[in-house]
């Protein structure tokens, strides 16, 4: 049995609101293969990206922290690593593409800087050795003429170079996990299509394990071998992506892949009607309620649903479900 390079055991982390602490993660478990893909799916506010925080250590000060739970990584328990540990960890053998790079470049540096530092800081180098590796790094994720942009500054690059700078800053120390969250978001369909191609080629070059977070199902059933989806600070689904999106076991994950538009249809001329999950994600102070947080949107739910939280339910193939009514999805 091969050991997992990133294992997470019933995590459970609590946000303190103003209506008291709230589990915004609740008893969740994975695990992370050597050069694996996994993605997490689900709406905004659902989880996905403070679990990305909690494995980075970069869980929000005094509001949050991990109440139970571990975070397996190489053996080494993250929740007991202390601040030092975790700066050694954190940009070297685990990185993190963040949401939006106009907000994650320091604007006052220029590109070359931003990529120097994480080299100088982790792998020991001099200025000179690190200004010649952020221009390979500029290079190896496609910026044209690599050796002029490297001592340009955030705002002279298009959202798209910007995005391709978060990505050489976060593979500069060839990491053991990377995580992408939402790397396409404020990108046109173009760009979008050009940044996952490059994820996927480098993964396969460098064999990083990716954790990818995002809405795109497309790109989950092109860059992930399986996917989590994540509702309401629990899993609801989790298995390998082709069984999931061809025969997914929770009401939840069934609404999600029902609300992808469909083209045209070329022989009727007609649109098929677009679906819409009702209702939204309930407030934080619902959340750890003992009952299925999906209930009051589901069509099939029942009082069972309603006043118990149902288990997750093992099927073919490591597919899983947390649905009282798993079998009749």
């Amino acid at each position: 049995m091969t050991v997992p390079l990133l294992k997470v055991e019933n995590l459970r982390i609590e946000l303190a609101t103003r209506d008291g602490v709230a589990p915004v993660i609740d008893d969740l478990s994975l695990e992370l293969g050597v050069g694996e893909t996994l993605s997490f799916v689900g709406e905004s506010g659902c989880g996905k990206s403070m679990t990305a925080l909690a494995i980075m250590g970069l869980l929000p000060e005094k509001v949050g922290r991990i109440a139970s739970g571990h975070i397996w990584f190489n053996g080494e328990d993250l929740t007991k690593a202390d601040d030092a540990r975790l700066r050694q960890i954190r940009g070297n053998e685990i990185s993190m593409i963040f949401q939006e790079p106009m907000t994650s470049l320091n604007p006052v540096y220029t590109i070359g800087e931003q990529i120097s530092e994480v080299l100088r800081r982790h792998k020991g180098l001099s200025q000179r050795q690190a200004h010649a590796k952020a221009i390979e790094l500029l290079d190896a994720v496609r910026i044209p003429n690599p050796q002029a942009r490297v001592d340009d500054y955030p705002h002279q690059m298009s959202g798209g170079q910007r995005q391709r700078v978060m990505i050489a800053i976060a593979l500069a120390c060839e990491p053991k996990i990377l995580i992408a969250d939402e790397p396409t978001t404020a990108l046109d369909v173009t760009v979008q299509a050009q940044i996952f191609d490059l994820l996927r080629d480098l993964g396969q070059q460098t064999g990083t394990a990716t954790i990818l977070i995002t809405h795109d199902m497309g790109a989950v059933a092109e860059m992930a071998e399986r996917m989590i989806v994540m509702y309401a600070g629990r899993k609801a689904e989790e298995g390998p992506v082709d069984q999931v999106i061809d025969s997914p076991r929770h009401p939840y994950t069934k609404g999600l892949i029902s609300c992808v538009p469909h083209l045209l249809d070329t022989l009727t001329d007609e649109r098929p009607e677009l679906t819409e999950i009702g209702g939204i994600v309930p407030s934080l102070r619902d959340f750890g309620k003992n009952e299925c947080l999906f209930a009051s949107r589901c069509t099939i739910a029942d009082e069972k649903c309603r006043a118990n939280r149902p288990p997750e339910a093992e099927f073919d193939n490591q597919q899983r479900s947390a649905c009282w009514h798993a079998g009749q999805v």
